[in-house]
């Protein structure tokens, strides 16, 4: 869904543009050199956009060092303290992160406002049910988020302040669906999307996946960020993980392979780990597939641009748009496969 775009440094989000993967550090704020290794780490792993929690006056001074220091923008996270925004723009800070909400009355707002309109920082409004108004009028809880989230929006929009990005997360799926669905009805601001307090490993990713996943196959979201209690590393490999499988990043190679049965003659999950490994550095659109048998394989796998099924022995079939064009040992297969997946980017 079209968006207006919104520049974070060196980063533009939103009207069409690559979709940006966020993280937020998780080391004590007053730590600077632990700080600046865990953005380095971050930024290797491939983030686009890194937040740091800023919660008094030293914690302003510790972040001093750290600006300019990378590529990525840096967003400061600020809860309720206004002189801390206005301080983090006056530093250097890309984009400050806060809940109007919480900052008090419209003048301690308006001076946000005022410090970001100078210095050229975007913010981002920050709305989660934990932290909703008890005066909102809405009925359910999705609706209570796009009802706060239209409020602050309003009120910055007042001030004549229109570098917004939103979020509206939950830690409950549905409903953190559902209130970006109808954010996306409602505003062109740019959105950020995430389910927030996932969890840990597995059902955190999952969690993230489904709703993160739903939005981005709908055509909703401008950039993201999975919250993974833990290394926030994991959060950036997660999400490439989730852009891809939605569609939203073509730019790799998309590995299918069938879960196997009897058929199958060959060590197909070994075949796979390697290939993962070998293409793991492919950043255009390919398609392989790595099947148990010629049965039905390449059929099933018609799609994929190239890709291997077994065959008796060890024999396995070589195939290309899902026709069979050579025979070749179990052993010839990950440096076949390799040669054709050059040679498409060569084309």
């Amino acid at each position: 869904m079209s968006t207006v775009r919104v520049k974070i440094k060196n980063v533009t989000i939103g009207g069409g543009s690559k979709l940006a993967v966020q993280s937020m550090t998780n080391t004590d704020t007053l730590d600077s050199e632990a700080t600046a290794r865990q953005l380095s780490e971050l930024q290797a792993a491939g983030c686009d956009i890194a937040r740091v929690a800023v919660s008094c006056d030293a914690e302003i001074e510790a972040c001093k060092p750290l600006i300019g220091k990378f590529e990525m923008p840096l967003v400061a996270d600020i809860q309720f303290d206004y002189r801390l925004a206005v301080r983090a723009c006056e530093i250097g800070f890309d984009k400050i992160r806060f809940n109007p909400g919480n900052i008090g009355d419209d003048t301690k707002v308006r001076r946000v406002v005022d410090a970001c309109k100078a210095h050229g920082v975007p913010i981002r409004i920050g709305v989660n049910t934990g932290s909703l108004e008890k005066n909102l009028s809405a009925s359910t809880k999705s609706d209570a988020l796009v009802e706060s989230a239209m409020k602050h929006v309003r009120l910055l929009e007042k001030f004549g302040f229109y570098d917004i990005v939103i979020s509206v997360k939950s830690s409950d799926v549905k409903t953190t669906v559902d209130a970006y669905r109808k954010l996306a009805d409602t505003v062109e601001y740019p959105l950020h999307l995430g389910v927030t307090e996932a969890g840990t490993d597995e059902r955190g990713v999952v969690r993230s996946a489904i709703g993160i996943g739903s939005l981005l196959v709908d055509g909703i979201g401008d950039t993201l960020r999975v919250s993974l209690s833990g290394d926030p590393v994991n959060e950036i490999k997660a999400a490439r993980l989730i852009l891809q499988e939605s569609g939203r990043d073509k730019n790799y190679c998309e590995i299918i392979s069938c879960p196997t049965c009897s058929r199958c003659k060959y060590d197909l999950k070994s075949t796979v780990d390697a290939l993962k490994t070998a293409t793991a550095h492919i950043r255009y659109p390919v398609k392989v597939a790595v099947m148990g048998c010629v049965v039905n394989g390449p059929g099933e796998a018609a799609d994929a641009d190239f890709g291997v099924a077994g065959g008796g022995g060890d024999a396995c079939a070589l195939f290309v748009g899902g026709k069979v064009v050579k025979t070749i040992k179990t052993s010839e297969i990950i440096p076949e496969l390799m040669k054709l997946i050059e040679e498409k980017n060569n084309r």
